[in-house]
């Protein structure tokens, strides 16, 4: 499982999926949310704009990411 930093409180799932280089662009990442295929903390996902904690899992194209605080 790959671990993603960030600096803040949280990152928008339509970022994160970017960040961690799991789609190519902000319009694959809200594609592939809106289709439901990516799943936060378990559960299917349809909103890009969900806001992903540390410690929270991001599942997408059989690849688990994982945010931690970068402190």
């Amino acid at each position: 499982m790959e671990k993603i930093q960030i600096k803040d409180d949280f990152i928008k799932l339509g970022q994160l999926l970017k960040l961690s280089n799991l789609v190519e662009s902000g319009a694959m990442a809200k594609d592939v949310i809106e289709a439901g295929e990516v799943k936060y903390n378990g559960e299917t996902e349809y909103r890009r704009g969900k806001k992903v904690y540390p410690g929270d899992v991001v599942e997408f194209n059989g690849e688990s990411v994982t945010v931690v605080n970068e402190n």
